[in-house]
């Protein structure tokens, strides 16, 4: 063998071996990967096969050196425990692998430190930034992400694209079947404080409840806690204990908690207590009964959130975007029982 045709045979696959190989420019060859949006299918189809044959993947440290970019987005998500976080992280994933870039998650309770500590932490090795629900107040959020470009779910803050679910007017919905359903005496289980959804939330059952006065309708609000199952069937004694007939849970996860509770107590839902939540999670469709909810599309809300940070790191302009939640009445809301 002479010693040309070992070297050949041995030697590493490159972009521009491959470009040689295609007859194509290096450049081409590279933005297939780094950029496949700029490069006609039919070419990047040809790239993509060849290198698949020959065994190729860039190197994220070369592709950052050679593009500016590190091909990761960082998604930071509220509670990953939650049931509504997983699809979201899913649909963000799926979203930003077709851009050929990967995901750096963030769980924001999963190790004590402040959301903008976590974020500072990570923010010089990502593209962009994508934050679904978080709390850390304005001014520290704006000062972690520095000039990032960054998209928030289920968040507004002024000088940032956001993607949120317009829920108050199925909240609103909700509280008006119960209502119908008999039901006078209604708990709101708040939330967190820190939570923005929970506060529009908050405020439009207040307005709601005080045009409700004349049908004799009073809305009891819970404590400010973090959403959660352990913590829904901790307090389930406690939340009816003012004689509440029907409850308003902040989410799914945390109104399976509250009924098990009540179940713990010998309390049947919904013949004793109604209850609600929001997300539409799968453990609330797998319930019996089924749980009356709030839709919150978490899939779609990912999926918006990944094409508007693709458009914000291309430098365009980005106009924030709201959907609509719907109310699901289920099996987990009955009339009042007479005491």
């Amino acid at each position: 063998m002479r010693a040309g045709e070992h070297a050949s045979s041995t030697q590493e696959t490159t972009i521009y071996s491959l470009a040689e190989e295609l007859s194509l420019s290096p450049s081409t060859v590279s933005r297939a990967f780094s950029r496949p949006d700029l490069v006609r299918a039919s070419v990047r189809e040809r790239i993509l096969a060849l290198a698949e044959k020959k065994g190729y993947a860039p190197s994220r440290v070369a592709r950052s050196l050679a593009t500016g970019r590190h091909g990761l987005i960082g998604l930071l998500v509220g509670d990953i425990t939650n049931p509504f976080f997983p699809p979201l992280v899913r649909a963000v994933e799926h979203a930003v692998n077709v851009i050929g870039s990967g995901v750096l998650l963030l769980d924001a309770r999963s190790g004590g430190r402040p959301e903008h500590e976590l974020i500072r932490q990570v923010i010089g090795s990502v593209d962009g930034m994508i934050m679904a629900s978080p709390w850390a107040p304005t001014p520290q959020l704006l000062g972690a992400i520095g000039t990032t470009p960054t998209v928030l779910i289920n968040r507004a803050v002024r000088g940032l694209p956001s993607v949120t679910c317009h829920a108050v007017e199925a909240h609103l919905e909700a509280a008006d079947h119960l209502v119908s359903l008999g039901h006078r005496k209604i708990l709101l289980d708040r939330g967190p404080a820190e939570s923005w959804v929970a506060q529009r939330r908050i405020a439009a059952l207040r307005t709601w409840a005080e045009a409700r006065r004349g049908d004799r309708v009073e809305l009891i609000e819970g404590r400010r806690r973090q959403a959660s199952h352990t913590r829904g069937r901790n307090q389930a004694a406690e939340m009816v204990a003012d004689g509440v007939s029907a409850i308003i849970s902040i989410d799914d996860y945390t109104a399976a908690g509250i009924i098990e509770g009540l179940a713990g107590m010998g309390l049947d839902v919904p013949g004793d207590i109604s209850v609600v939540g929001c997300d539409d999670v799968l453990l609330g469709q797998v319930m019996t009964p089924q749980l009356t909810t709030i839709s919150v599309p978490g899939p779609e809300l990912g999926g918006i959130a990944v094409d508007m940070l693709n458009r914000r790191m291309a430098g365009e302009k980005v106009p924030s975007i709201s959907l609509d939640g719907q109310f699901l009445p289920r099996g987990t809301t009955g009339p009042v029982r007479a005491r």
